[in-house]
């Protein structure tokens, strides 16, 4: 029924002037009906059916139009219907009985229809309020920043009260001319402040002050209270994983460092025997140099790492051959090529943009870790550029280096990207710093590029580098590095 009759007690009723057409309406049609039903009844008796036209009138457009109808139902049954028909007069005191019970009627029903709507509006409002308050826990205690959601917080806010504009602010301001300021707080302490326009309606400011204020507060709190343990979480995760750092790199100085340290000391030591035959003191020098080297290398790998970790390793750009910089990095490590190293490149490959130095010292640590793991088989390097297939797709240059070692189990091939993690796979006695191949990824995305390794236990393990083909990746002074004139 509700379905039928709900626009009866809406909340805003028709225009008075649609109301006074169905006033007319109802009154010809009640005065059309009654002459077939002087058959069965009394006339007298059937200016009830006048109250139809009453009621629905009073319901739905109030009280003054329903008192409207009621003087026009009285004259319409009076001229019609009540003898002497034709005629407007009131001969009888039933005629003013029901004139009078038709203006009772009108008063009583549009009164009840006043008291039902605004229950309806108020149900209606404290609904939207609900929904308000729901929003605003929503946005004000969800994953974001707080100051990042007060706008959108504030903008619903008009919204569902129907103003131009609202603002929430996280600090003591005072109203003036244009705004009204309402003051959040909770007990003596001061949250912020809500400020809508001055020419907001008393009953509008009333709403705000006593319904939405007290359910600001409680959520501006919550949410105060809710970013002050985020960030105690994030120092404490912060604080924590410093610790972890700093323990890994004393782990590391005091046993990486103190490795080619040792071996140095002690080759130093021997040459100074005169009991040395030529060769031997070749073969001292020869120790000498290689793990210089290696601590050199150890000490280049923490201050990679330290430029990574503070964001300051921008790369510089330029135009590069990445097979140059292969057979360079191949060279830097003392190994020729053919030796533990089989190079497969493609031919006529485009030149790729990117940082040559930081490129070299990725490729340089993955070659590394690729031999300490190959178990003395040779590590096969191949490069070939692939071209896009699709419209998600894009160019790029991919080198692949592959090791025949014991390969890396699942649960790892994320880990051993972690700096200071050590897979426990390596073949022979050394097993690294941990930092290579973190410090390889950071080179590498910081170069646009990806890296990441394909690898089943036992079958050798495959590092994959990803480099965006003539991408314009930004140069040390901010402008896009030029294209060259013709890439082959």
């Amino acid at each position: 029924m509700s379905r039928y009759f709900g626009f009866l007690l809406a909340p805003a009723p028709p225009s008075k002037r649609v109301g006074a057409v169905v006033a007319v309406a109802l009154v010809a049609l009640c005065t059309l009906l009654i002459y077939p039903l002087k058959q069965a009844a009394p006339v007298v008796s059937l200016g009830v059916v006048y109250m139809l036209a009453v009621v629905i009138v009073s319901v739905t457009w109030g009280m003054w139009l329903g008192v409207a109808t009621s003087v026009f139902s009285a004259l319409a049954f009076n001229f019609f219907h009540i003898p002497p028909v034709g005629r407007l007069t009131i001969a009888n005191s039933e005629n003013w009985v029901a004139l009078i019970a038709f203006l009772v009627v009108a008063t009583l029903a549009s009164s009840v229809a006043e008291v039902t709507r605004a229950r309806a509006r108020e149900a209606a409002e404290r609904r939207r309020e609900a929904d308000l308050a729901a929003e605003m826990a929503r946005l004000l205690l969800g994953g974001r920043r707080l100051a990042e959601d007060l706008p959108t917080v504030a903008a619903r806010l008009a919204q569902v009260l129907e103003l131009p504009s609202a603002a929430i602010e996280l600090e003591a301001i005072e109203g003036e001319e244009r705004r009204v300021a309402f003051p959040l707080r909770e007990g003596p302490r001061r949250l912020g402040t809500l400020l809508v326009p001055a020419d907001s309606s008393e009953a509008t400011l009333r709403r705000v002050q006593e319904r939405i204020v007290p359910a600001l507060e409680s959520l501006l709190s919550a949410a105060l209270e809710r970013e002050t343990l985020l960030a105690d979480v994030v120092e404490t995760a912060a604080l924590r994983r410093a610790d972890v750092v700093k323990t890994a790199l004393l782990r590391a100085v005091s046993h990486d460092l103190r490795s080619p340290l040792t071996a140095i000391s002690a080759a130093g030591d021997a040459l100074g025997s005169p009991s040395l035959s030529e060769a031997e003191r070749l073969e001292m020098a020869a120790v000498i140099r290689q793990e210089a080297q290696r601590l050199s290398r150890l000490v280049d790998n923490l201050l990679d790492l330290s430029r990574l970790e503070a964001g300051a390793a921008e790369p510089h750009v330029t135009w590069v051959s990445l097979e140059e910089l292969l057979r360079a990095a191949v060279g830097e490590i003392g190994a020729g090529e053919g030796e533990q190293f089989s190079l497969s490149i493609e031919r006529e490959m485009p030149l790729v943009s990117i940082d040559p130095v930081q490129m070299e010292r990725a490729f340089v640590n993955v070659l590394e870790n690729a031999r300490r793991h190959s178990g003395g088989h040779l590590v096969s390097v191949r490069a070939r550029a692939v071209r896009s297939l699709g419209a998600g797709d894009r160019d790029r240059l991919v080198v692949r280096i592959v090791d025949r070692g014991p390969g890396i189990p699942p649960a790892q091939l994320e880990r051993v990207f972690e700096p200071f993690y050590r897979a426990g796979t390596t073949q022979g006695g050394h097993r690294g710093s941990g930092l290579g191949l973190a410090i390889a990824r950071g080179f590498t995305e910081a170069n646009g590029g990806r890296l990441h390794v394909e690898s089943l236990p036992g079958q050798g393990a495959t590092f994959v580098f990803e480099l965006p083909l003539l991408a314009r990746l930004a140069s040390a002074d901010g402008e896009p590095a030029p294209q060259p004139e013709q890439v082959t």
